[in-house]
């Protein structure tokens, strides 16, 4: 199958993070991007409901930004996945 070469405008914080992930799972981001391209193809749309969210998530949402209530860093995920494998 050939391949073509693609240019698209991302937001850079996202795109730093979203590598950081995909190479902590040991994917690359030209392996993610296939992968989802893939996926539209299979689905013939995307591979997830685009939807407007009901207040019940857009209150999760918020509080996702806000940081309320418990969550977990990456820096949490990396260092509980290094004690696993140690």
């Amino acid at each position: 199958m050939s391949k073509t070469q693609t240019t698209i405008r991302l937001e850079e914080s996202d795109y730093k993070e979203a590598r950081e992930i995909l190479n902590f799972i040991g994917m690359s981001y030209s392996q993610a991007v296939n992968m989802f391209n893939r996926m539209i193809v299979l689905n013939k749309g995307l591979p997830f409901e685009a939807k407007i969210p009901n207040d019940k998530t857009v209150a999760a949402m918020k509080e996702a930004l806000e940081l309320e209530g418990e969550y977990v860093t990456l820096d949490d995920l990396k260092r509980e996945h290094e004690a696993v494998s140690n």
